[in-house]
């Protein structure tokens, strides 16, 4: 079931289950029981049946032997491996749509999004709104997709990235570009935007492959910079539900 194709009961379950725990108004280890749903979701039974096997399929809750659900555990370990697996999964669509060929509508629509792309990062030191970045960087990476043409592999990523920090903004999306270490970050981002869709219209598999598989890293040093913060108050609200586990 997709979120596009199901009841509207049973999209709200999921949707306010997902924020219950990332908020971290259900706490890590937490038993979570129909009932709660229910009662915290105002919906009925079946919905929150259903909320309960799709959170469960994304990681976010673990089955209890002998029935039921609690709500998972995350390290930073944890975190760092997610955001590995989903680079994996985008090198293997860098590559395919290398070897396959996206098809010139995709590959114009690639070269669009990086153009304005330069434009944002070129103007970071003035503006250090990452709105745009965030919602440009979410259309390359759903370009990319669109250029492998394989919907395993696009319900296999869309599976790795319903958990909030395996994303590709999960933590661009909480920073601003108003640091050199941030805009660095960036710019070397930007660099290997461009680089992978060169590879891809030069048919270049391997390297395209592995550029998206090194470009995965700079959520890893957006983690490192939220991890390494010495506030508490520097954890946003999306990764609360980390913060036990963290310290």
């Amino acid at each position: 079931m997709t979120l596009e194709t199901g009841q509207p009961q049973t999209i709200r379950a999921i949707l306010g289950l997902r924020k219950l725990i990332i908020e971290g108004q259900l706490a890590p280890g937490e038993r979570v029981l129909e009932q709660t749903l229910v009662d915290l979701l105002d919906v009925s039974r079946t919905p929150a049946r259903a909320a309960l096997l799709r959170v469960c399929e994304e990681g976010l809750l673990d089955p209890i032997p002998g029935g039921g659900y609690a709500v998972a555990r995350f390290s930073e370990g944890d975190v760092f491996d997610a955001i590995a697996i989903r680079g994996t999964l985008e090198g293997m669509a860098a590559r395919l749509a290398a070897e396959r060929g996206p098809g010139e509508p995709v590959l114009k629509a690639m070269h669009r999004c990086v153009d304005e792309l330069d434009g944002v990062v070129d103007n970071l030191v003035r503006n250090p709104d990452l709105t745009d970045y965030v919602r440009l960087n979410d259309r390359f990476h759903d370009l990319l997709l669109q250029g492998a043409n394989s919907p395993m592999l696009r319900r296999a990523l869309e599976r790795q990235m319903a958990l909030p920090f395996a994303a590709p903004n999960a933590f661009v999306s909480i920073s601003r570009a108003d640091t050199a270490e941030v805009q660095a970050i960036l710019v070397v981002s930007q660099e290997q935007h461009r680089s992978l869709v060169e590879a891809i219209e030069q048919r270049e598999g391997t390297r395209a492959e592995g550029i998206a598989i090194e470009h995965a890293r700079s959520a890893w040093k957006f983690l490192r910079r939220v991890f390494q913060a010495d506030r508490a108050a520097a954890l946003p609200p999306s990764m609360k539900f980390l913060e036990p586990h963290l310290r």
